[in-house]
């Protein structure tokens, strides 16, 4: 053991750098690891702990004021009922922000769909006007307890009295209002009721929204939502983040392993001599496979150990979602388990990796094999001499053959480097994807900045003269959005109709051609995946009792309510209903113009007529993805550079033999060097050009892969730009190259007696 461990510590001090790189790998990838199982938790956990603590409703449905609701509670596989409960759809504004609302008379707190107080307290019957907002609601308007909402348009005035968590649709500007629980008397113009449905069998939710509207109606039922789709949106961009994390994770760890068998292959290769002298003096092969096992699995213990010690005490602290989901995670069941299972899982795969590559080493003979002095890279090709006959200088070809003459070997370790940055090539294209839709939204879905939604009543010509004044704004489309009832009646969708024939909206098409006769649609993949159609097929669906037939020519990139969105033309709607007018319209900007100020200035130019709104973005909600694509790709360049000191270390050490051989025809220790930088070069391109080949479609495959899953619908990938590509290509060639510039010119300079010890 003595001897073991005096072996090992030689080692560390010859090799220090690779060591601390291994170190420092391991960690980054245990922790990318830990991150996405919090954030997993984070995006899976709150909701569920709400949904059961609150009892909460499987299924919601809007009614007309007249529909007969209590039969629902008759219902088999029905168990309990919340409501029915008068709305009323509102805007509300606090210190400057507008957003609508729905009002809820809630004569009572709820058993089923049970408020969780966040603060304040729940309705006081002699309180009025005392209303309990939504806590995501509330954020987004900055209430509080104590603040005063107005209304408007009007004189009425409400007062918030608690905020709530509920498990219910969350808060989405322009899709979704938010909720706010009410006294019935504070409900004065009621448009519809609402009740909710608690199911004995989650799994029969479909069944029981289609049994609940034959029983009501088609006419009567206004919208539905279900539990999947609340939880599915309270997941969100989290769940995605936590799929980046684990994809990458799970590769890195990977790539690290082959980078570790790599190392030790290469360096049992150098250190044939000295293993052979190990079993002479009584080392067991089992010994010599434990010199190199327990040192590599030190190091990824050290590393993951480290990591896990670093996200479970300073992970709560990072700013932003991932702190957040850290300190969540923390106080899960399974956090303790995950803290304990990730980092061994890494270091056994590790371990199993290096026991494989240490394998090889137990199975050195104990005398030394003397090795044949030939050119480096095995006896030289037809290609290589005739390259030589042509007069090219001879470190280039040299360096080439060293670099590919031995098959075997030259893929293996080509393959090695390829694999780290063919994932940094995945991380490029997810960081251009997300800059896409900041750079270029038109192509991306959002064509449109604003949206502007009117107060019922108000005169379209009169809004349309008030936008056309208004500066910055390059189009305006006029359009109508409504709740519609899917075949089968089983789920609700987004009716969509924008612009007209003479101006169209400029939708972003990924598949099939625009919408532009009559009854003809675009849909989104989340509907397109939700009915089971394709592009051709005609689709039926019922708005408020009345049917609704077009023809789906088209796939449009649809960021909103899940893809789960058809888009027709509101001339097209005002066939069925001439009486139509417009209630919203989706506002384009001019080149420069700043939303925020543009809506400002309509806001007070509406005199609270309109309810003004930027358009939602998705990578909004993506911005902490660009924090971890960088540090996910500083985990794979200090892999890649594991292996590039792995390669260079075998390449300066296949080449000591070959010196006096090389010295002899005449190189120069300059040419000499020329040979392994070349040879270090050409491995770092050949890696380049497959990273590049293979992770741009695999980037394009796995993004529009989630594109679809999400309901955007694929079409969304970007690649990085040939200059990129060129300048990423090129830092790691000439970066590799410089890397081995130094130990090449080292051994070059090696004196005469070293290289026969060497050679020996």
């Amino acid at each position: 053991m003595r001897a073991t461990l005096r072996w090992a510590h030689s080692d560390l001090r010859a090799h220090r750098g690779e060591a601390l790189f291994l170190v420092l790998a391991t960690a980054g990838i245990v922790a990318s690891l830990l991150l996405a199982a919090a954030l997993f938790g984070y995006a899976t956990n709150p909701w569920q702990r709400i949904f059961t603590q609150s009892r909460g409703a499987h299924v919601w449905i809007h009614t007309v004021r007249s529909a007969d609701t209590g039969r629902l509670a008759e219902l088999d596989g029905v168990e309990s009922v919340a409501g029915p409960y008068p709305t009323e759809s509102v805007t509300v504004s606090d210190r400057g922000t507008r957003a609508p609302a729905e009002l809820r008379g809630t004569p009572a707190r709820p058993e089923v769909g049970r408020p969780l107080l966040v603060s304040g307290h729940w309705l006081d019957p002699r309180d009025p006007d005392g209303v309990v907002l939504d806590s995501r609601f509330a954020r987004a308007l900055l209430a509080e307890p104590g603040d005063t909402l107005r209304l408007p348009g009007t004189a009425r005035t409400l007062n918030v009295v608690g905020i709530a968590d509920s498990a219910e649709p969350r808060y989405r500007p322009g899709e979704q209002p938010g909720l706010v629980w009410a006294p019935p008397s504070a409900v004065r113009d009621p448009g519809g009721r609402v009740i909710g449905l608690r199911l004995t069998d989650p799994d029969d939710t479909d069944y029981a929204v289609q049994r609940a509207v034959t029983v009501l109606g088609a006419g009567a039922v206004g919208e539905v939502s279900t539990w999947q789709q609340a939880r599915a949106e309270a997941q969100g961009d989290n769940r995605l983040l936590g799929q980046v994390l684990g994809l990458f994770g799970l590769g890195s760890l990977v790539a690290a392993g082959l980078a570790v068998h790599g190392a030790i292959g290469t360096r049992i290769r150098g250190h044939l001599r000295d293993i052979s002298v190990l079993k002479a003096i009584g080392f067991t092969p089992g010994q010599v496979v434990r010199v190199f096992l327990l040192q590599h699995v030190a190091y990824a213990l050290f590393g993951a150990v480290a990591a896990a010690g670093v996200t479970e005490g300073l992970g709560r602290r990072v700013p932003g979602r991932l702190g957040d989901a850290v300190g969540v995670w923390q106080g899960l069941p399974d956090h303790t388990v995950a803290l304990v299972a990730v980092p061994v899982a890494a270091v056994l795969f590790i371990g199993a990796v290096t026991g494989l590559a240490a394998w090889r080493a137990g199975r050195v003979p104990p005398v030394p094999v003397v090795r044949p002095a030939v050119a480096a890279g095995g006896t030289l090709t037809g290609v290589a001499r005739r390259a030589l006959g042509l007069r090219l200088p001879a470190a280039l070809v040299l360096g080439w053959h060293t670099a590919f003459g031995r098959r075997r070997r030259s893929l293996a370790a080509v393959g090695r480097l390829a694999l780290p940055l063919l994932l940094i090539v995945v991380a490029m294209s997810a960081w251009t994807t997300i800059d896409r839709f900041h750079s270029s939204p038109a192509r991306m879905g959002l064509p449109a900045a604003l949206t502007v939604r009117t107060d019922s009543g108000t005169a379209d010509a009169r809004t349309r003269a008030l936008l056309d004044r208004a500066p910055g704004i390059a189009a305006v489309y006029p359009g109508v959005e409504t709740a519609a009832l899917v075949p089968g009646q089983n789920a609700t969708i987004a009716l969509r109709g924008l612009g007209t024939h003479r101006d169209p909206f400029p939708y972003a098409l990924a598949e099939g051609r625009p919408a532009s006769g009559p009854d003809e649609a675009v849909a989104g993949q989340g509907l397109l995946d939700l009915l089971d159609v394709r592009i051709g097929d005609w689709v039926r669906m019922t708005v408020g009792g009345q049917p609704q037939i077009l023809h789906i020519v088209g796939r449009s990139i649809e960021p909103e309510n899940a893809g789960r969105v058809i888009s027709t033309s509101l001339d097209t709607l005002r066939a069925n209903d001439p009486r139509l007018a417009p209630t919203l319209y989706r506002l384009r900007l001019r080149p420069g113009a700043d939303p925020d100020r543009v809506a400002q200035a309509l806001t007070a130019a509406g005199q609270g007529r309109l309810d003004v709104h930027r358009v939602a973005d998705p990578a909004d909600g993506l911005s902490p993805l660009r924090a971890v694509v960088a540090g996910l790709i500083a985990v794979l360049a200090l892999i890649g550079l594991i292996e590039l000191l792995t390669a260079i270390g075998g390449a300066v050490r296949e080449g000591e033999r070959d010196l006096l051989a090389l010295k002899a025809i005449g190189l120069t220790p300059r040419q000499i060097t020329a040979i392994t930088v070349t040879a270090t070069g050409c491995t770092a391109l050949a890696a380049v050009v497959v990273a590049v080949g293979l992770g741009l479609p695999l980037a394009r495959w796995l993004i529009d892969a989630q594109g679809r899953s999400s309901g955007i619908g694929a079409g969304i990938a970007q690649a990085p730009s040939a200059p990129v590509v060129l300048a990423f290509g090129a830092a790691a060639v000439l970066g590799a190259a410089a890397l081995a510039a130094l130990p090449a010119a080292r051994a070059a300079r090696r004196r005469l007696a070293d290289t026969l010890g060497a050679a020996a």
